[in-house]
């Protein structure tokens, strides 16, 4: 998060100097438009308590995962210190994302400024970045435990932990950052509709009047080096936990430990799966409709199922947080008869 937040403040630093540019003898575009679900404009209203409902209770469950892991101390291990800051990094890459759809779709005011479109774009690939070596930090974490449970303590220690962390979050910040300052020399001259819900990047590419070849090119060199080596990294770790789970000699217990790890198979491979078809294969306007679905499984769908599948299906996390609400009760009770 350190990392995270330097990054950040260059970042906006760079955004202000380039927002007090001349933009006029590069582009004549001073704002996008952004099309979201327009072509669905009787279902606004359904949209908007759906999208909120989501936002909602997405903040909520991944902010009470993180307050259980902080306040219990039993939860203080390697395991929970990865999801705290997965559950940390979906608030945040929800937040980039829903409250400006939310107020598109009340208010119907689409538009957005260029400054904030690169900044939304740029908070969105970051946390999408670190999201994917997060999630193959996870799932190696996982292997050690079971796999080798004898070396785990050894191998997985807390400056172990804090390197993986701290690489994945460094890495997702520079790599996007790199790639927005790539982006911004880009000439927009219209038209400025971008048709998705949020500042994408191809997108975006598509509505400069530059040559593009370059800019396309970076982006799936980034995408293929922040999706597929960690996710052949989370294949092989889940393959070699379930050979594990296979051996077994209780049924119930690898029945147990076979449905945990297919949960959080099937949230891995949505995950990366939809950003893989999204960012990987060809553009085609026939398929606008389908990446703008597959977008809403890696930007909406995995931040809310995330704290079900990881960490409230998990028993220590049960045992904490109910816990926490015998203590919160407790203590009101004892309130009120005072």
């Amino acid at each position: 998060m350190f990392f995270q937040f330097n990054c950040t403040a260059l970042f906006y630093s760079w955004t202000q100097t380039m927002a007090d540019r001349d933009w006029g003898n590069q582009t004549a575009i001073k704002e996008f438009i952004i099309l979201g679900f327009g072509d669905l404009p009787d279902l606004q209203i359904l949209l908007f308590l759906m999208f909120q409902v989501i936002y909602m209770a997405t903040v909520a469950g991944n902010t009470l995962i993180v307050m259980l892991i902080v306040v219990n101390q039993h939860l203080h291990t390697p395991m929970y210190f990865f999801l705290g800051n997965l559950s940390c990094l979906e608030t945040c890459y929800t937040s980039t994302i829903l409250p400006r759809l939310l107020a598109s779709l009340l208010t119907g005011d689409k538009t957005i400024s260029v400054s904030g479109c690169i900044i939304q774009l740029y908070f969105c690939g970051s946390l999408a970045c670190t999201e994917c070596y997060l999630l193959a930090a996870m799932s190696y974490d996982r292997y050690l435990a079971i796999c080798k449970p004898l070396h785990y303590s050894t191998l997985m220690n807390i400056r172990f932990c804090l390197q993986l962390t701290a690489g994945s979050w460094l890495n997702g910040c520079l790599a996007t950052a790199i790639f927005v300052i790539f982006l911004s020399q880009l000439i927009f001259c219209g038209p400025n509709e971008i048709n998705h819900f949020y500042c994408d990047s191809i997108p975006l590419i598509e509505l400069s009047c530059s040559d593009t070849h370059q800019a396309i090119l970076l982006a799936f060199i980034l995408v293929s080096v922040f999706t597929l080596p960690p996710f052949l990294l989370t294949l092989t770790s889940y393959v070699c936990i379930i050979t594990t789970i296979l051996r077994i000699p209780s049924t119930t217990g690898r029945q147990k430990a076979f449905s945990t790890c297919s949960s959080h198979l099937i949230v891995v491979t949505i995950f990366y799966g939809s950003i893989m078809i999204v960012y990987l294969l060809p553009k085609h306007d026939t398929l606008r409709n389908l990446n703008k679905v597959l977008s809403l499984c890696y930007t909406v769908l995995t931040p809310l199922v995330n704290p079900l599948i990881y960490s409230l299906r998990n028993r220590e996390v049960k045992e904490a947080l109910c816990k926490a609400v015998s203590k919160y009760v407790a203590f009101t009770k004892t309130r009120r008869d005072s």
